[in-house]
């Protein structure tokens, strides 16, 4: 038992010592964009997606629910 135990232990950390992938560095920011036009569209894709919240919040409650700074965040948004 304990010799099962021990070829267990000693094949984990082979696994982790000899495993080819990179360690993630968790204190800088994985690049994510490739290209020019990537990061255009993911940066669109942002806007549009609070838009769409804040639009959602008037469409279940009205206008008047909408922050004043909601309201001037949604009118920068929409002039772009």
């Amino acid at each position: 038992m304990i010799t099962i135990i021990i070829l267990l232990v000693i094949i984990l950390v082979g696994f982790f010592v000899f495993n080819n992938k990179p360690v993630k560095n968790i204190f800088k920011p994985e690049e994510k964009y490739y290209t020019i036009d990537d990061e255009f569209n993911a940066k669109r894709k942002e806007r549009q997606d609070e838009i769409d919240k804040l639009l959602s919040k008037i469409g279940k409650n009205g206008l008047d629910d909408l922050t004043e700074k909601e309201r001037k965040r949604l009118d920068e948004l929409s002039k772009k």
